[in-house]
Order: C-alpha cells, then structure tokens, then sequence
C-alpha cells in the first residue's frame, strides 16, 4: 500500500461513470488521492478501480438530490481535509425537448439535479476545503448565455447557466476567500450522455482539463473555463 500521508486529496463527487471516472482514473495517475462518489448501486466500476489504486481511491455512495445523503457522507467524512473538491454529477433531459414541451417534472429533475444539488454539494463541503484550495462544479459552453446562438438543449444549457449564476453568487458572498472557484466546460465529449457523435474524445477532454484547474491553483476568485483553459463567456 502507497504511503498516501502527503497527497493531495479530492473529492469527486459523480465520478461512477462517463466524465467523472476519468477524472478520477487521470489524478490517480498524477499521483493523488481520491474520495470518489456514485449513486447507490452505481459504483461498481470504482470499486474495482479502488481494488488496484493501492489505498489512493475511496470510493463512497450518495445521491446529491436526497439532502439527508449529503449531510451523512459530510459527517463520515469530518475532520478530513481536502485540496480540491469537484462536483461532476448531472443529468439531462431529451434532446428534442424545449421549454415549450418539458413535462414539469423533468424540468424540476434537471434543474435539482444540474443547479440546486451542486450548490448544496458546495455549500456543504467547503469547511473541509483547504485554505488556498478549489472547489469546483462541471459546467458546460452550453450554459454561456453569449454562446447561445441555436437555441438547441435549452432545458440543459438552462440548468448550467443557472449552476454558473449560483457559484457567481457563492463567490459574491466569499469574495474574501482564498480558495480558487472553477466552472469547468469540459467540451462535447463523446460518452453516455455526450453520445457517440460528440466532437471530442474522454482522452482529449479530461487531461488537458485537469491541466487547466491545476495551472489554476492559487488565483483565487471565480474562473469559468474551458478544458483548454479558454476563458468562457458568461
């Protein structure tokens, strides 16, 4: 077993599959250790990644919509102190669907699931954040309002520029903080939720998108980029 003492930790949450496994497979390369979260029922790929991660990856169950799991995994997890917490988990809803014909029900579910439960991962867990340590959310070019020029997945692009509006508040109110605040567009990745004509690989997307949070380390303020570092428009 690797002597993990001095790594620097992360926690990912939504890391079961797609986007947020590799992030956790791309920093345990780099050497980090990992506290890596699915749903219940979802984590048996981690678990089989945590067999071989000689004590760097733990691997830990809870859904973000369901407020009572994340006040629990919060107190199974006091006292420990992380460099970077990130939160991947998301959903979207069909394609073709606009806010003409979203069911409400769907749009509360995206909208729970892309913005509020993010924000409430957040609003949680930066106690355990360290000073001059990030925290960050998966967002998406998709949420740019300058961007939207097609109109198309506007249910989705609305729940990540609601997520970006939410963190911009959540750095108004820690303007004082040192911590570096990232909203991550990872670019369109070919995965389950991406689909297979996406423009961009998980290989070409995650590394270069951890290189960029970690030439990020230390400016502190709110930084909405792209896996390139390109700073996004809002």
């Amino acid at each position: 077993m690797q002597d993990t003492s001095k790594q620097k930790t992360v926690l990912l949450i939504g890391a079961s599959r797609g986007l947020g496994f590799a992030m956790v497979e791309e920093y345990l390369k780099r050497g980090r250790r990992v506290i890596a979260t699915g749903r219940d029922g979802s984590t048996e790929k981690l678990c089989q990644l945590s067999d071989s991660a000689q004590g760097a990856l733990e691997v830990e169950t809870v859904d973000i919509t369901i407020p009572d799991q994340v006040a629990t995994l919060h107190d199974r997890l006091e006292g420990r102190r992380l460099d970077v917490l990130f939160v991947n988990a998301g959903v979207k809803n069909d394609d073709r669907e606009t806010i003409a014909d979203v069911s409400t029900d769907e749009f509360v579910r995206v909208m729970v699931t892309n913005a509020l439960s993010p924000m409430r991962v957040i609003e949680a867990f930066q106690d355990l954040v360290n000073p001059g340590g990030t925290i960050g959310a998966m967002s998406s070019g998709q949420g740019s309002v300058t961007n939207n020029t097609n109109g198309n997945y506007e249910v989705y692009r609305g729940s990540k520029a609601a997520l970006n509006m939410f963190m911009r508040s959540f750095a108004a109110r820690h303007k004082d903080d040192a911590k570096t605040l990232l909203l991550m567009a990872p670019g369109w990745v070919k995965t389950d939720m991406g689909g297979s004509g996406a423009r961009l690989t998980i290989e070409e997307s995650i590394p270069n998108l951890l290189n960029t949070m970690e030439a990020y380390e230390g400016r502190s303020g709110l930084h909405y980029l792209d896996y390139l570092g390109r700073v996004v428009p809002w």
